[in-house]
């Protein structure tokens, strides 16, 4: 079973195209997390807002990148992070168009 994790904070940017080049090396970095899946950038300038939505193999694989995330993140200032872990439920998730999780 896979794990989506959720995480969102308060960023007060870059955000779009001055994001995407800002974090490339970031993005890059992220592919080779252990038990990592994929991930879905977001961005909110309007309430200064950015996170992300991962997939992972494992609720432990996500545990471990969240732990280390949110310090990475104190590191830059940005405190305050939420997030949550939660199991993915693949059936139904097919049925609504969600990318493969084999």
């Amino acid at each position: 079973m896979a794990y989506v994790l959720q995480v969102d904070f308060t960023m007060n940017g870059p955000f779009g195209d001055e994001m995407a080049a800002a974090f490339s090396g970031l993005a890059q970095s992220i592919n080779e997390e252990e038990g990592f899946m994929w991930k879905i950038w977001t961005e909110s300038p309007e309430t200064n807002e950015a996170g992300g939505i991962y997939i992972f193999e494992t609720k432990e694989t996500a545990q471990k990148y969240l732990d280390m995330h949110t310090k990475r993140l104190a590191g830059f200032g940005i405190t305050g992070v939420n997030a949550k872990i939660m199991a993915i439920n693949p059936k139904l998730s097919d049925i609504t168009k969600a990318p493969s999780l084999k």
